[in-house]
């Protein structure tokens, strides 16, 4: 199941501007999740998670693509 969805998003073609700005938007180009807080003085750092998403390589691929396509249109 994984390795289908995970072959749909790699043949995922982009093929206008409105979803490419989309995708864009949508995917993050920085994982959003790591932090560093200070509590009492101390700074915890929570490391960023998103390489343990099964789909993480190709959401990356994906945004990379609509940001090529943007870029040549």
């Amino acid at each position: 199941m994984i390795q289908l969805l995970r072959r749909k998003l790699d043949e995922t073609k982009i093929a206008n501007p409105v979803s490419a700005k989309i995708l864009c938007w949508l995917i993050p180009a920085s994982c959003p999740f790591e932090r560093s807080i200070q509590v009492a003085g101390y700074t915890i750092h929570i490391p960023a998670l998103c390489h343990l998403n099964p789909f993480y390589e190709q959401l990356v691929g994906l945004r990379f693509r609509a940001l090529e396509y943007l870029a040549q249109h």
